[in-house]
Parts: C-alpha cells; structure tokens; sequence
C-alpha cells in the first residue's frame, strides 16, 4: 500500500508532468479551479487548486473531502501512483470504476485528454 508521502510525491510529480507540457496541451492544463483526491485506502484528503498547468496542494486532512471542490478525484494511492508512474491508465481506471472524477462538464472535457 502506498503511503502518505509517496502519494504526495506522486500529486507533485503529477504537477511537474502538467507544468512541461506545451501547445494545446498545456492551454488545456491552465485552468483555475479547486481540486481535492481523497486516498480512498488512507482515508486521506489532499486539497488544494490546479492554476495554470500546476497542482498546487494546500492542506491534507482525514476522511472524505469537507467541501466540495471543482475538481474531485478519487482513488487508492497505489493506483494514484501507477496512474502519474504511467503504469495505470486513467481512462481504463475510471471506466472500471477504480478511479472516481467528478467536475463539471466542460472541465471534463479539458481534463480528458491531460489524464
């Protein structure tokens, strides 16, 4: 099982991936938007904002979200891992239900093709 701090290592790498993107890709990164990934195995809430192609993570708390952010993820921290280590595809994760995404419809659509 993943831990805490590779979880967070994972989100940061994550955020790195995002900010060297170019073109298209990283005009579709740069949004502005809340965003919480609750570790579903560590009952653990990352919170914080995605700004301009980046993650930045303001606070981890216990337990499921306490407000209900723009963009929400979730998922255990070994698929979190695999997802950002490239060993786990986003697409086939959600269609299966390992990893939940809820935002609106067009974030949606712009978080698509950068996950």
């Amino acid at each position: 099982m993943a831990t805490i701090e590779e979880c967070r290592a994972a989100l940061d790498q994550l955020s790195g991936n995002l900010a060297r993107t170019d073109g298209d890709v990283r005009g579709r990164a740069a949004l502005d938007r809340s965003l919480s990934c609750h570790i579903t195995d560590l009952d653990q809430t990352f919170t914080g904002r995605l700004d301009d192609g980046r993650i930045r993570v303001d606070a981890l708390t216990p337990g499921p979200p306490a407000t209900k952010a723009d963009i929400r993820l979730a998922m255990t921290g070994d698929d979190l891992v695999a997802m950002v280590a490239g060993e786990l595809k986003f697409a086939k994760a959600w269609a299966s239900g390992r990893i939940t995404l809820e935002a609106g419809f067009r974030d949606l659509l712009r978080l698509k093709s950068l996950l």
